[in-house]
């Protein structure tokens, strides 16, 4: 992934947290209570995989953008700092 023409700046970002603790309930609590060889665990196990690639994709970005002199604010919620909703 190579950053281009945008100028560094502040990019807001899920704190890690967020998927560490999605990867712990479905690791530690769904997994375990499903039959491994069915389809719903199949389907978890493959939500684990795409959530590991996603931090990991998600920690390449924050390395890159911040080499290229931006950096990141974590959010740990979606109503921090919200602008206003707009009437219409």
């Amino acid at each position: 992934m190579t950053l281009s023409s945008a100028p560094p700046g502040e990019v807001p970002v899920p704190a890690h947290i967020h998927y560490e603790l999605v990867l712990q309930i479905l690791e530690q609590v769904s997994l375990p209570a499903l039959p491994p060889n069915s389809s719903g665990y199949q389907q978890l196990h493959s939500a684990v995989i795409h959530l590991r690639k996603a931090l990991r994709l998600q920690k390449q970005f924050e390395e890159e953008w911040q080499l290229a002199g931006g950096s990141v604010e974590y959010q740990w919620s979606l109503n921090r700092d919200r602008p206003p909703s707009q009437s219409k």
